[in-house]
């Protein structure tokens, strides 16, 4: 496909072939799916399967972000025609990804959720597929990591966030978004010493053992510095990535739900995602993106520039770049 085919293209989330490729259909039109990737159900020749995963009854302050999947989506398409900057390699071009849609659940049964999540994911990984999560409410990355610590074990988890969310909660049926890596580090879904929260900048006084570098930490240190202390933690361990967008500051992000000043920018974030390429990357999310409270779009935006790092992370490991 070729600039000029732009005139010829049109709902490129049904109607294109190749899982590879940009899209050069307009950006303000058409039906829009996560980069212009094709929606499928068929994971056969996929690497990364990119799914919206639209909950939100976890929230403990403003709701919202069940309609997050689709704005994020939507801010994709800025990014469709072009190779991701920054990075050796164009992961449009040369991975296979595909838009696997939206989980399917009943909103009024919450207590059926966690299961039906994690069978998604389950559903994925089982055929060899990295998963790329868009939120909903950041609960969403608890039942993921039940899926990926069956298929990998004990995971590091690199987590981008204003909050720790391990709060004490031992009620493991209860739906909060704010203590369900307790219960990961209690269920031994996560391996605390190996892991590490970016951005924090709210009080927890048990963090359970897991490695911190706060936001004026980062500020302090620099995105160059804070993406070589995550790798030195991480090690070559298997990773889940999990991005809040509320690490950034209000002011690159006001769509979410519990904003905090003092955070990352934007630019910030950018460098450190970058930097730490070749990390040992098995699948990610993005949550916390409210489109109520986003009258600009800008939080949609880095959500989905956030989404498509990941992917790029786990391009270069499947790449071996």
């Amino acid at each position: 496909m070729a600039l000029e085919d732009a005139k010829n293209q049109v709902d490129e989330a049904f109607t294109r072939e190749d899982l590879k490729g940009a899209s050069f259909e307009n950006t303000f039109a058409g039906a829009t799916s996560f980069l212009r990737r094709r929606y499928t159900k068929d994971l056969r020749k996929a690497d990364i399967a990119v799914t919206g995963v639209p909950f939100d009854q976890a929230v403990t302050n403003r709701p919202g972000t069940r309609l997050g999947p689709r704005a994020v989506r939507e801010a994709s398409a800025l990014q469709s025609p072009d190779a991701p900057y920054g990075w050796s390699f164009d992961a449009l071009s040369e991975l296979a990804i595909v838009d696997y849609g939206d989980l399917a659940f009943d909103y009024a049964n919450v207590a059926a959720f966690p299961k039906a999540l994690t069978d998604h994911i389950r559903g994925i990984l089982d055929s060899d597929t990295a998963s790329v999560a868009i939120g909903g409410d950041h609960y969403i990355s608890f039942p993921i990591l039940k899926a990926y610590a069956e298929r990998y074990g004990p995971l590091s988890l690199l987590q981008f966030d204003a909050h720790s969310d391990t709060w004490p909660d031992d009620d493991f049926d209860r739906v909060d978004h704010g203590t369900m890596f307790y219960k990961a580090v209690k269920l031994g879904l996560i391996d605390p010493k190996t892991s590490v929260q970016v951005g924090i900048r709210t009080t927890n006084a048990d963090t359970l053992g897991v490695n911190i570098i706060d936001a004026p930490t980062v500020h302090e240190i620099g995105a160059v510095e804070t993406a070589r202390r995550i790798k030195s933690i991480l090690g070559d361990r298997p990773v889940y990535l999990t991005f809040d967008i509320d690490c950034l500051d209000p002011a690159f992000a006001p769509g979410t739900g519990t904003p905090v000043w003092g955070g990352l920018s934007s630019a910030q974030a950018a460098r450190i995602l970058r930097e730490i390429a070749g990390i040992n990357i098995k699948g990610g999310d993005i949550v916390e993106v409210s489109p109520p409270y986003d009258t600009s779009g800008a939080t949609a935006i880095a959500g989905a520039h956030v989404a498509t790092e990941i992917i790029c992370l786990l391009g270069w490991n499947i790449l071996k770049k």
